[in-house]
């Protein structure tokens, strides 16, 4: 028998929650706002946040410590690419630690953060941004809709 008021993999759920780093730099927060409405298993919480939430119970409040392997996994210095300013997408304006997307051959979509930047070539760093961080993600669970 389903437990009405535990969360499934694909629970729509309200909830309150705040992702910040192992040292406490709050990143994202719905506390003192309005709460989130999200569809689990569809990409709107990271796989490993949804997996925290999974089991849980409405009224629960949690505080979830993830080291990086479990949050969003090591900081891979493969994932870093240096490339000349010609291969950067048209139109695009590189700027030290921002966020640039870029299109595979398929199609695909990227993202990646501009570490280094001169008048030839750029670093970006494809790695999530949180990869090689813990994470504290801390949940209050309003509702199972």
């Amino acid at each position: 028998m389903i437990d009405l008021e535990q969360i499934q993999a694909d629970s729509l759920i309200t909830l309150h929650y705040r992702v910040a780093t192992g040292d406490d730099v709050e990143l994202v927060s719905t506390f003192g706002s309005t709460p989130a409405t999200l569809q689990l298993g569809n990409g709107e919480l990271a796989p490993t946040l949804e997996q925290c939430v999974i089991g849980t119970h409405v009224g629960e409040h949690h505080v979830f410590l993830l080291e990086p392997r479990q949050a969003f996994g090591s900081h891979n210095p493969d994932m870093m690419q240096r490339m000349p300013r010609a291969d950067l997408p048209p139109n695009s304006d590189p700027e030290l630690h921002g966020m640039m997307e870029f299109v595979a051959p398929g199609g695909a979509k990227f993202t990646g953060v501009i570490r280094e930047l001169d008048d030839v070539a750029v670093l970006v760093d494809f790695n999530h941004p949180l990869a090689g961080k813990s994470v504290r993600f801390e949940v209050e669970i309003i509702g199972i809709m």
